[in-house]
């Protein structure tokens, strides 16, 4: 009706004017401001979080989900510890009887990939709450006010909802929590400053007598990133860990995702989880489905133990390029990666999976290795070992061609590493020391130490093996592909005193 009223008023004003010669110009000029700033207002508004204008359906309330916490390979004591918290939004009677502050925020931390936000939404599901779910990147805008303004909308929509569905209870997931909620130095702009303090007064609003009552799930790779207000209790009572799954955890994720897939009866699942060590659960089910994907591209009626391999190569890896090495340069390459392997089965009977010079990612040769058991703590033994797999490759070029590549740089940096590893754990010849009270040069002094007395190590054992060499590196260029077991084959007839590495 007003647009109506406008559209026949302002042009017979304008005609008015143009009548009485009146410069209409400037008139002109300021209704086109006028009309740009309501166009803007209005497509605020119109966002569904906006307090004026027509309404859209909001962007935050999710679907219902039929996940549940037994759908979630693995981290049963995360699980565990949030299906604890939720407990509190359903047996309410219990902890008003002992007088249990209700838990108002859990947060969920760890690598990507682990399983964040498959946790929250069945969290959902658990507690039969109302759910609501934003990424903090949602609450970053050029306008000042408006991240505040979502997030109040945000707490409001997850209330309306519950009331709807006739739910005591609401979860509001936020993922990427780190984007609103960092720590506050001065230095960011102040809609962040502004963001981040409505969530804090949102939090603080949260009280046990409130119908219905809510939860806050938030989720971050990087919880040092986040502002100390955040972390207290009161607010994030449950900072609960999300971490890589072990072996266990593992397999259990491969059985998850592998039960409605037809498989090889020579496929062993606890054997893939033995070589995935330190894949997330998205790396698993990747492995999964690139797995079937080979399988379908051959035709095959079962997905075998080979395409599981494949797939665990390009996971790790990435896909296969179509770079074509010369010959020489193959050959340089084998001797590389065979350098790593023998060092590697020498030092762990068992522990090579696969040679290949198959040119995957920036790599145009590698090893895959079969770890045989998830390790966390490392000696100094331990770590010297792992060193001289690294340097294997590098030796192996001197004693073949007089020199090395630039292939080993990637080698030397983890390496060194692991060299600084050793200092700053205190196992090296200087003791215990903290690093900022010692001068630089003795550090490197001692690192480079480290790495000469492990290449010599390295030299001495592999001059041992040339006959492995020869007759891997026959089977390499011709095949591209040397399995772990031929490759143990050829060792077991040139296995040297155990003193070398002594």
């Amino acid at each position: 009706m007003v647009k109506e009223i406008l559209y026949g008023i302002v042009p017979s004003v304008i005609l008015f004017l143009l009548f009485l010669n009146v410069n209409v110009g400037p008139f002109l000029v300021f209704a086109a401001v006028l009309v740009g700033i309501y166009f803007l207002l209005s497509r605020q508004s119109g966002t569904g979080l906006g307090t004026g204008g027509r309404r859209k359906r909001s962007q935050h309330v999710v679907p219902k989900s039929n996940v549940q916490f037994a759908d979630i390979g693995g981290q049963e004591r995360a699980k565990r510890e949030l299906m604890e918290a939720l407990d509190f939004l359903i047996r309410k009677d219990q902890i008003a009887h002992y007088g249990i502050r209700p838990i108002k925020g859990v947060l969920l931390t760890g690598p990507p990939g682990t399983g964040k936000t498959l946790m929250a939404k069945a969290a959902a599901n658990y507690t039969n709450s109302a759910f609501v779910a934003a990424s903090g990147s949602q609450f970053v805008e050029m306008y000042v006010g408006v991240g505040a303004q979502r997030v109040r909308e945000l707490f409001r929509e997850v209330k309306q909802l519950a009331e709807k569905n006739g739910q005591d209870s609401g979860i509001i997931f936020i993922d990427e929590i780190d984007v609103i909620g960092g720590k506050r130095d001065g230095q960011q702009q102040r809609e962040y400053d502004q963001t981040l303090n409505q969530l804090l007064t949102e939090m603080d609003g949260i009280v046990a007598e409130e119908k219905p009552r809510i939860l806050l799930i938030a989720a971050t790779n990087r919880k040092d990133m986040l502002d100390p207000a955040l972390l207290r209790p009161g607010r994030f009572d449950r900072h609960i860990v999300v971490d890589l799954p072990d072996k266990q955890a593992r397999e259990q994720i491969l059985r998850i995702h592998t039960a409605n897939k037809p498989l090889a009866d020579e496929v062993e699942l606890e054997k893939i989880a033995q070589e995935t060590f330190g894949f997330s659960g998205a790396q698993l089910e990747s492995v999964v489905n690139e797995a079937a994907i080979y399988a379908m591209r051959e035709q095959a009626q079962r997905i075998e133990k080979r395409h599981f391999a494949m797939a665990v190569d390009k996971v790790m890896m990435g896909e296969q390029t179509d770079r074509e090495a010369s010959d020489e340069e193959k050959r340089r390459v084998a001797i590389h990666e065979l350098g790593h392997a023998i060092v590697s089965e020498f030092i762990r009977p068992g522990s090579v999976s696969q040679v290949t010079l198959t040119p995957r990612g920036q790599a145009l040769g590698y090893v895959r290795q079969n770890p045989l058991e998830d390790r966390y703590l490392y000696t100094k033994e331990a770590l010297e070992e792992q060193i001289m797999v690294c340097l294997g490759g590098a030796v192996a070029e001197e004693i073949y061609y007089g020199g090395r590549s630039t292939g080993s740089k990637n080698d030397f940096e983890q390496a060194l590493a692991m060299a600084h590893e050793i200092v700053q754990s205190g196992m090296s010849r200087l003791g215990i020391v903290h690093l900022s009270y010692i001068a630089k040069s003795q550090v490197h002094e001692e690192v480079n130490r480290i790495i000469e007395e492990l290449l010599d190590r390295t030299r001495r054992l592999l001059r041992q093996f040339d006959s492995v060499f020869t007759g891997s590196l026959q089977i390499l260029l011709e095949q591209e592909v040397l399995s772990g077991d031929v490759f143990r084959r050829l060792l077991e007839q040139a296995e040297p005193a155990a003193e070398l590495i002594g």
